[in-house]
């Protein structure tokens, strides 16, 4: 009989090479053309992350100054 959790390899934490593992979601509501645009890129969840970190990284900028 088939083992019901899967695989045991399966079952080990996914390793990231990045800075700050992505544990969290986020869930926005937006216009039908604006998810349109977003979800023809080829990566669109890396480039809605990156749209989020350059908008953090303009307000910490317009505060610290």
């Amino acid at each position: 009989m088939p083992n019901p959790k899967g695989k045991p390899e399966n079952l080990q934490p996914l390793s990231t090479d990045r800075e700050e593992a992505l544990t969290k979601t986020l869930t926005i509501r937006v216009s039908e053309s604006m998810y349109t645009e977003v979800k023809a890129k080829d990566n669109s969840a890396e480039y809605c992350r990156e749209a989020i970190q350059e908008k953090l990284d303009r307000d910490k900028q317009s505060k610290s100054e």
